[in-house]
């Protein structure tokens, strides 16, 4: 499962939209019912309106009424070269995994050939959540 949903991210990428970092995202996001979401980046000449394709992808699914998520499979690197081994998602990201993803919400970095799953408090240690508020 881990690998086929790197390569649904990798397929994701193809349509990044990265005229200025020359940086392709793509993301593929796995609900608890089974369906996948994909996402890639679109950046923007004025920056900070750019999304990321991990963002991307739980807009997409949020916005069709998902809300439970299991997994999400995250791969980059520069245009024309090969696939970083670790895109890494960035804090924005990350804060909207914790908004959306239980302790047990997989993140797969890497590539088809090589992967490594890390669990979200991993990735986003000492997170603020709803239970602050």
């Amino acid at each position: 499962m881990h690998k086929q949903l790197i390569e649904t991210a990798v397929k994701a990428r193809q349509m990044a939209y990265a005229p200025y970092s020359h940086y392709l995202v793509g993301a593929a996001l796995l609900t608890k019912d089974g369906n996948v979401y994909t996402g890639c980046n679109v950046e923007n000449a004025s920056y900070s309106p750019t999304n990321c394709a991990e963002r991307t992808a739980f807009f997409k699914a949020v916005s069709e009424g998902e809300r439970h998520f299991s997994a999400i499979a995250i791969v980059g690197g520069k245009e024309g070269e090969e696939l970083s081994k670790h895109c890494t998602p960035c804090g924005v990201c990350r804060q909207v995994m914790t908004e959306f993803c239980d302790n047990d919400f997989e993140v797969i970095l890497g590539t088809p050939e090589e992967y490594k799953v890390y669990k979200l408090p991993e990735v986003m240690p000492l997170s603020f959540s709803n239970t602050e508020l």
